[in-house]
């Protein structure tokens, strides 16, 4: 008897109501919608759908990872941009970003430990050579980084997830003597520079801003003409087990999440398996890090290669920590397919295990910048400083469709569609309350139904458009 009311429980749980509305959210190329409420729909009851009959499968019940939260970088590019602007643009934009209801609810942020390419200079926060770190100090935030952190926790509140990368050692420290173009940590150095990750830790909350976590190192296999630095997989397993990771212990930090890789799906399976089968080096990690940029040899981003990560370590969480639209051009600011390249990659990567999705800077001015060695890229919203004018990007609007409507502590759920001309992916927020979102990349219009269990809404999808669909479950 109690396995036949299990049952019912399950069925009845994992089946909106017949009338049950859905409430829609569309945007679309060749409209004026942007995250605009376009059309309702409600469920009525189908118990097998037909094969001629474009399906999205949605199994509330089936839940699988947690959903840590959406949100950006604000590097020093977008301190710097953001310090240009009136105070009403200024309000404007922290209203657009971090406010769930006039804006899209982010409440992750990650910066730069000193310098990267998106700063206007090199720098780091001690004098070169000073080993022992006495004259390490964040001055050089508190001009533009620290004010525009703190307005952005401000408005975030208690759900603010705050991370920090750095991107190259000072340059005493390493091989080269260079920060920029790569370059090795030289061993007699390991043991300062984990204690630099200490010392931000410590002079940012000072500041009141609290570090959730830190990634070891950005993008550790890139030599790149800004600052870079090269970790093997063997490299930044030792770094972290017999430095990083004990010194943040010793130093009472063991509630700090640690992020490996922080680099692209391509090279993910090895560093994992590299990092996470040794017991030593496994229990201070909290995660693997990703970016999105392995198809600079030409080939498809590799989104299933986080998925198989996730499959082999279940207990480690997956953490989406950059991606941006690389080469700047102002011509291209409302290219739809920008957009749709972060509509794309999001979908496949919550499918495939992520807990939380970090875009790259969140603001950066007319020339895609500023940059100190040219590396101009895109943005969701721009900064003009001559104007003070802010340009919205489609990526906006599509990063938005997930963050405005999942909320910190959702759980993914499975989901699975019909038909390659569309990808959909789901989310249940605590309350019941579930998240669909649904892209067609295709020029024509596609009718398909929202299927959870024995009753199904019918839809319709503009070409070239992305969807939030949202409905509640009983």
């Amino acid at each position: 008897m109690k396995y036949w009311c299990l049952t019912l429980t399950l069925l009845f749980l994992s089946t909106p109501a017949i009338g049950q509305q859905v409430t829609i959210y569309t945007s679309s190329k060749d409209s004026h919608d942007r995250l605009t409420r376009t059309a309702q729909s409600s469920f009525t009851k189908m118990d097998q759908p037909l094969e001629t009959q474009t399906c999205i499968f949605v199994m509330p019940d089936k839940e699988k990872q947690t959903v840590l939260g959406f949100g950006g970088a604000i590097t020093d590019a977008s301190a710097e941009v953001f310090a240009t602007l009136k105070p009403k643009v200024q309000q404007r934009f922290l209203d657009a970003y971090f406010d769930p209801e006039k804006g899209i609810g982010y409440n992750i942020l990650r910066t730069n430990i000193h310098s990267c390419d998106f700063s206007s200079e090199s720098y780091t926060y001690i004098e070169e050579g000073d080993k022992a770190l006495n004259t390490f100090s964040i001055e050089h935030d508190r001009q533009f980084k620290l004010p525009l952190i703190k307005a952005a926790m401000d408005k975030i509140g208690d759900k603010a997830v705050f991370y920090a990368s750095p991107w190259s050692p000072p340059a005493f420290m390493k091989d080269t003597g260079k920060m920029l173009q790569g370059g090795k940590l030289l061993p007699e150095y390991y043991q300062s520079w984990a204690e630099y990750y200490i010392r931000f830790i410590q002079e940012y909350e000072k500041e009141g801003v609290p570090v959730w976590g830190l990634t070891i190192q950005n993008e550790p296999m890139a030599t790149q003409r800004w600052e870079s630095c090269i970790y093997t997989a063997e490299e930044e397993r030792d770094f972290l087990k017999n430095y990083l990771g004990p010194t943040l212990h010793k130093n009472g930090m063991e509630d700090k999440k640690v992020v490996v890789w922080d680099h692209n799906r391509d090279l993910i399976t090895q560093r994992a398996t590299t990092i996470l089968d040794d017991p030593e080096a496994a229990k201070y990690v909290w995660g693997v890090g990703y970016h999105w940029y392995e198809n600079w040899s030409g080939g498809d981003n590799m989104y299933q290669n986080a998925g198989i990560v996730d499959a082999l370590y279940p207990e480690v969480n997956m953490l989406f920590t950059e991606g941006c639209v690389e080469k700047f051009n102002p011509e291209n600011y409302q290219l739809w397919e920008n957009g749709e390249r972060y509509g794309r990659s999001m979908i496949n990567d919550f499918n495939n295990g992520v807990v939380g999705w970090t875009d790259w800077n969140i603001l950066l001015d007319q020339n895609g910048g500023p940059n100190h060695v040219g590396n101009f890229c895109f943005a969701p919203i721009h900064g003009d400083t001559v104007t003070g004018e802010l340009t919205f990007t489609p990526s906006y609007y599509f990063i938005g469709h997930f963050s405005k409507f999942v909320n910190k502590g959702a759980k993914v759920i499975a989901s699975a569609t019909s038909r390659s001309s569309l990808l959909s992916t789901s989310f249940k927020n605590p309350g019941n309350t579930i998240i669909t979102v649904v892209l067609n990349q295709n020029d024509k219009p596609v009718e398909y139904y929202l299927n959870t269990g024995t009753s199904a809404a019918p839809v319709n999808i503009p070409p070239r458009s992305i969807q939030t669909l949202v409905y509640k479950m009983p």
